[in-house]
């Protein structure tokens, strides 16, 4: 054994008392910490479950890691986005980002449930093997015909799909988009091996990409100038270019260059990057001043519900985008702006957010008693909100109450 001895400065007396206070503090701080870690049950968080899926297609079962929202189990109504990966070691990953960038309101990440293969499949190999090799179309089949309907048949899926690869995985996504296009809405294609593959994928965007069904996707494709992507550069600058230049009306192409990370955090900066872009017109209202809003409140409702019948499958409130039009049009077209928000809370009668706009709305026109009166319905739909928009809800009405009851004593 051999010890170092290490000099150490004299320290005085006040020193000693103030370094014991901090660790005291720091102490403290990492007991809370670790009370909070405790009190949060990771497993409870990302609760995985284990689906097995037999198919003529495949000689031998294949088992899924099947990883579910937190709220899964308790919000029994609700149903939720499908996130699919091939690649078993992508489970922790997407698992940890999505409850992050989910759990603050599912924003900007909506709860979405997560399947990933439980372990390498020496059947299910072969047949992305013959696919890759353009010797056989099972695997194709076996997604549309097994995997995805499996899925739907065992839990509670909203409509709206994203196929999730990295490398090969990437572009055999980029092969099902051309082959089988129905199969996924999205899809996120991290340093896709376009070079020389087997596929062809250059030719099969150049003659399939634009005959695509006009239907709303997104496909996203990144790359990097790291050593292992470089050799696939040019062949990714073609591929992306002809499919920008062929895209169908409603297919989003979005194309991103991750130079100077490291390799393997390319898969993670393609997740986060497309995942806001995919559900960025699930948060972001419409401004005022876009095209379709200064068409009116017709053409924003008209607009929500292609998203949400054409787009995702699931409802998009057009509620925010009401709103921010009637905001802007309120001063000098009070009119307008209230018709705006009184369509709002015909189109979502259950909505505290609608009824409290036009609460606020109208206050701020003085029509005290119609304020008082959307504001009472403000607080009955609030019912269920948190209390932070309980009580403030509550506050507004005896704001509006009082000033309603002042201006009738004048």
């Amino acid at each position: 054994m051999h010890t170092i001895h290490k000099a150490f400065p004299v320290i005085s007396h006040k020193m000693v008392k103030f370094a014991s206070y901090l660790m005291l503090a720091m102490l403290g701080t990492i007991s809370l910490l670790s009370l909070s870690v405790c009190a949060t049950d990771i497993s409870a968080l990302n609760p995985i479950e284990e689906l097995t899926i037999s198919s003529e297609l495949v000689d031998a079962p294949v088992i899924y890691n099947v990883t579910l929202p937190a709220s899964y189990q308790t919000k029994t109504d609700k149903r939720y986005v499908l996130l699919f990966d091939i690649h078993p070691r992508s489970q922790p990953m997407h698992a940890g980002m999505h409850d992050w960038m989910s759990h603050n309101g599912a924003w900007p990440w909506l709860e979405t449930i997560i399947v990933t293969p439980k372990n390498y499949n020496e059947a299910f190999a072969a047949i992305y093997a013959e696919y890759v090799e353009g010797k056989s179309t099972k695997l194709l089949e076996y997604f549309a015909q097994d995997l995805l309907p499996n899925i739907a048949k065992n839990y509670r899926l909203n409509g709206f799909k994203i196929y999730s690869g990295f490398t090969g995985n990437a572009a055999v996504g980029l092969g099902l988009l051309l082959d089988q296009p129905d199969l996924f809405n999205a899809y996120i294609l991290a340093s896709p091996t376009l070079n020389n593959h087997p596929l062809k994928l250059h030719e099969k965007v150049a003659t399939q990409f634009s005959k695509l069904p006009n239907k709303p996707r997104y496909v996203a494709l990144s790359m990097s100038d790291s050593s292992y992507d470089k050799s696939h550069l040019a062949a990714f600058e073609q591929v992306t270019a002809q499919m920008t230049l062929l895209a169908p009306e409603h297919t989003q192409v979005s194309v991103q260059r991750f130079d100077g990370n490291y390799y393997m955090t390319q898969p993670v900066l393609a997740t986060s990057y497309a995942i806001e872009e995919i559900f960025n017109d699930v948060h972001q209202a419409l401004t005022p001043d876009s095209a379709i809003a200064k068409q009116g409140a017709d053409a924003i409702l008209a607009h929500y519900q292609f998203l949400s019948a054409e787009k995702y499958g699931f409802e998009v409130s057009a509620l925010n985008s009401l709103k921010a039009l009637a905001k802007s049009k309120l001063e000098n077209e009070p009119e307008t702006a209230i018709a705006i928000l009184q369509k709002a809370t015909q189109q979502y009668p259950e909505s505290a957010f609608a009824h409290e706009a036009l609460a606020a709305g109208y206050f701020q026109l003085k029509d005290y008693k119609k304020a008082v009166a959307e504001q009472k319905l403000a607080v009955e739909h609030a019912k269920d909100l948190v209390p932070y928009w309980q009580r403030t809800y509550q506050e507004k009405l005896s704001k509006y109450q009082q000033t309603l009851n002042n201006h009738a004593a004048e």
